[in-house]
C-alpha cells in the first residue's frame, strides 16, 4: 500500500512538473500569444506596437511585448523558439545575422530574396517589404560638412586623419560586413581617433561638438534635429536596408486556431512605412511637434487610425 502511494505521489509530482515546465517553458506563451522582444530605436518600438493593435483587433491572439534586445540577441531568441516576430531588414539580415555579405548575392537575385532564400535554414522569413530603407549613411555636422566641403563619403576620405569618428558599439562589432573595419578599409578612411559611444548619447555627442563624424539610420528623426549632413554612398559601400517584419516560419501554423488569418493582418503594413513617413513617425517620438513628445503607443495607434487599419 506504501508502495503503491509513493508511485502515486510521484506520478503526481511528475505530472505538476510537467505542467509547469509547459507553462514557463518557451517564449510563445502558449497558442494565442505573439512574443516580441522590444528594440532600441522608438522606429521598431513603433512598429512593434503597430503589431500588437493589428493584431489584437483583428484576431483573437494577444502579442506581448518584452523588454528593450539589440537585434542580434532578439534574432537569436527568435531562433531558438522564445520569440515570435521582430521589426527587422534585409541588409540585417543578411550580413548581421547571418554572416554573408551583398556579393554572395546572385546576379539574378535581389538581396531582399537573396537573404529570405538563406534564412529558411534558420526558420524565419521575412514578410512583404514595410517601404522603408533604413540604411546606414555616414553624417557630419552641417559645420564640417562646410568646413572641408564634403558631399560623399570618397570626399570624407581625403580629409578623414584630422577629423574624430564615433558611433554606438554594435557598429564597431564583427557581426556583419557593413560595419567599422570594412567601411574604413573599403573607402580608406584613417580618422584621427575611433570612439565608441553609448547609442543614447550619439546625438548629444555630436551637438556638443565632441566628434566630427558618425553612421545614423536614414529614417531616424534626430538626424534633422541634430541638423547632421548625410554623406552619399558614392560607391554604394552599404545595402539596402529594406524594412520588413522578421517571422519564425512556424508561426502562422502555430496560430491557426486564435489567429488564421495572421499573416493577412501583418502584411497590412506592407508598403505603407516609406522612409519618408517613418522619419517623420520617429520625429514625433524623439522629438516632439513643438517640443512636446509622444509616445510610441500614440504615434503607431494614430497612424493605423488615419490609414483606416484599426477602428478610430
Amino acid at each position: 500500500m506504501k508502495r503503491n502511494m509513493k508511485k502515486w505521489l510521484a506520478g503526481m509530482l511528475a505530472g505538476a512538473l510537467a505542467l509547469t515546465l509547459t507553462a514557463c517553458g518557451g517564449g510563445t506563451q502558449g497558442e494565442d500569444t505573439i512574443v516580441i522582444y522590444d528594440g532600441q530605436f522608438a522606429e521598431m518600438q513603433i512598429i512593434h506596437r503597430m503589431v500588437k493593435l493589428l493584431v489584437e483587433e483583428h484576431t483573437d491572439a494577444k502579442v506581448n511585448i518584452k523588454d528593450e534586445m539589440a537585434p542580434p540577441a532578439s534574432y537569436s531568441e527568435i531562433v531558438r523558439g522564445n520569440a515570435d516576430l521582430m521589426n527587422s531588414y534585409d541588409g540585417t539580415l543578411l550580413t548581421t545575422f547571418l554572416h554573408l555579405d551583398p556579393s554572395d548575392v546572385p546576379d539574378d537575385m535581389t538581396l531582399y530574396d537573396y537573404a529570405n532564400q538563406e534564412a529558411a535554414a534558420e526558420g524565419v522569413r521575412l514578410l512583404g517589404k514595410l517601404g522603408l530603407n533604413n540604411t546606414y549613411q555616414v553624417a557630419v555636422p552641417q559645420a564640417i560638412a562646410d568646413e572641408y566641403n564634403l558631399k560623399t563619403i570618397s570626399d570624407l576620405a581625403a580629409v578623414s586623419d584630422q577629423l574624430v569618428f564615433a558611433a554606438e558599439h554594435d557598429f564597431f562589432t564583427e557581426e556583419g560586413s557593413a560595419k567599422y573595419i570594412p567601411l574604413t578599409e573599403f573607402y580608406g578612411l584613417q580618422f584621427k581617433e575611433a570612439k565608441q559611444i553609448d547609442i543614447n548619447l550619439k546625438y548629444s555627442a555630436v551637438q556638443n561638438g565632441n566628434m566630427d563624424v558618425t553612421v545614423v539610420y536614414a529614417t531616424d528623426g534626430l538626424n534633422k534635429e541634430a541638423q547632421l549632413v548625410l554623406l552619399e554612398d558614392d560607391r554604394n559601400f552599404f545595402p539596402e536596408y529594406n524594412g520588413a517584419l522578421l517571422v519564425r516560419t512556424d508561426l502562422f501554423d502555430r496560430m491557426q486556431d486564435a489567429a488564421p488569418n495572421l499573416e493577412e493582418v501583418l502584411e497590412m503594413l506592407t508598403g505603407r512605412l516609406t522612409t519618408d513617413v517613418m522619419i517623420d513617425l520617429s520625429y514625433q517620438v524623439d522629438v516632439g511637434v513643438d517640443g512636446v513628445k509622444k509616445s510610441v503607443d500614440e504615434v503607431a495607434k494614430t497612424f493605423l487610425q488615419e490609414n483606416g487599419l484599426i477602428a478610430s
